[in-house]
């Protein structure tokens, strides 16, 4: 969606003389955010020296104990530290949309060819699973943990709702419409109107996919830079903005910094469209408070292991407890944190997702639609290029974890956001998050995912090494 490649648009704050650090600004942002609400762990952010590693505590401590403020005062202090310049000239984030825009991009629409469907149908290992096969394959994600209840239900409802596939009387502003989890390809096939904003290195993509489909999808010219183009992109979306059926849905990747850069440029867009609907993936590899249930089941497996509680007795003694960990163990009864946080992706992928949680947060507590649901661990580009992840997502089905294919993800995740704009979702973005969750098992497998992370990596290299020649 965006790279930076100049001292121009969207950028980290000079700290302390050291030039633009992604690490001083994240922790800062981190501690604001817990400040609001807890000034001592704030003061532990700003303590921790390896925030590569470090920043794990910080987003757990955080999740522990979720209040209304964190979300509030978390985007308060993105906006205030992170900085746009243009012309030499540098300002707080929070009022780069204001600024006049050198032009405003002129618009390509694109009309769907294709034959409207009409009817869900999730692709599923090479097969398209609709009406009561669909709901029997859900009926057996649930019971093997894949899905929560609630995920397989509102999906369900869909199916019986075919109607409300086309998204009638919205109209949806992707922002990183070229992503390859995003759901600019369904929505597409089902008639929706889209504003798609993405690179023009994306153009290509995103123009074969609307004549695939039987919507209409406009897009600025040949694309443009969320990072460099903010003020000119919020002008476009002006023209287009239909008032009360705009829905914002949030996107945006890239490697490294620029992801939380990104996060932050589509943030300003949202926080500037106030009436707007928020849409948005949370990420398996974050903390949560799951449902009483989950833990239960997770227990409950861990208890009947059978023989592998003897096979795994050797592993778990050579590293002195710390493989194999049972899940919830720190948890006394009731709800559970489930600790996906993987150190591996870094403080910068983490803290762009947060940014992303903490506008639904924020969204619903002003009383907007929001859709912020759990995508599974899904076999992108972007994940497959990491080879621990790679081979530990080639050898999660060991430990009781489905990694979907990105086909099945984006229909699934476009099925969860049209049945979210059809319904009134709770004042509680957390709550809802937890009852609709896709994550795959990791919620009620039986054990804490870093303690298993690096045996399912080793399961599942030959299978890994395999995909990669």
């Amino acid at each position: 969606m965006g790279t930076q490649t100049a001292a121009e648009g969207v950028q980290f704050p000079v700290s302390d003389g050291h030039g633009r650090s992604t690490t001083a600004a994240g922790r800062r942002v981190l501690a604001d955010a817990a400040r609001a609400a807890d000034p001592t762990l704030a003061a532990r952010i700003e303590e921790v020296r390896d925030w590569r590693s470090g920043y794990v505590d910080a987003l757990r401590a955080l999740s522990e104990a979720p209040r209304p403020e964190i979300p509030a005062a978390g985007l308060r202090a993105l906006h205030e530290r992170l900085v746009h310049v243009r012309g030499g000239e540098e300002r707080p984030l929070r009022d780069a949309v204001a600024l006049p825009p050198a032009r405003t991009p002129a618009t390509e629409e694109v009309r769907g060819e294709g034959e409207r469907v009409r009817e869900l149908a999730l692709p599923v290992d090479g097969e398209l699973l609709r009406g009561d096969a669909l709901l029997r394959r859900l009926g057996d994600w649930v019971a093997r943990g894949v899905l929560e209840p609630g995920c397989a239900a509102a999906v369900a409802e869909v199916s019986r709702h075919p109607e409300w596939l086309a998204l009638e009387g919205r109209r949806i502003l992707l922002l990183g419409a070229g992503a390859e989890m995003g759901p600019l390809e369904p929505l597409a096939a089902w008639g929706a109107d889209v504003l798609a904003v993405d690179l023009p290195s994306q153009a290509g993509r995103i123009r074969a996919l609307a004549r695939a489909g039987a919507g209409t999808v406009r897009m600025p010219g040949d694309g443009a830079d969320l990072l460099t183009s903010l003020p000119e992109l919020r002008a476009w979306i002006g023209e287009h903005d239909p008032g009360a059926g705009l829905v914002v849905a949030s996107h945006v990747y890239a490697d490294g910094g620029a992801h939380v850069l990104l996060a932050a440029a589509a943030d300003a867009l949202v926080a500037d469209l106030p009436q707007a609907a928020y849409a948005a993936l949370a990420t398996p590899t974050d903390c949560y408070l799951v449902p009483e249930d989950a833990v239960r089941e997770a227990r409950r497996r861990w208890e009947h292991r059978g023989v592998r509680r003897v096979l795994q007795a050797p592993l778990r003694a050579a590293s002195a407890g710390r493989l194999l960990r049972p899940a919830y163990s720190g948890s006394a009864g009731g709800r559970g944190l489930a600790d996906g946080l993987v150190p591996q992706q870094g403080p910068n992928y983490a803290l762009a997702k947060r940014v992303q949680r903490w506008r639904a947060a924020q969204a619903a507590a002003e009383g907007r639609a929001v859709s912020f649901n759990l995508a599974p661990a899904t076999t992108t580009r972007s994940v497959m290029r990491h080879r621990l992840l790679a081979a530990a997502y080639a050898g999660a089905r060991h430990f009781g974890v489905q990694v979907f294919a990105p086909a099945t993800t984006r229909v699934l995740m476009a099925a969860l956001l049209v049945r979210d704009l059809h319904r009134a979702a709770p004042a509680d973005a957390e709550e809802r998050l937890a009852e609709t969750a896709a994550h795959g098992g990791l919620w009620r497998i039986p054990y804490e995912l870093r303690s298993a992370l690096q045996l399912a990596a080793l399961a599942g290299l030959p299978r890994s090494l395999l995909r990669g020649t």
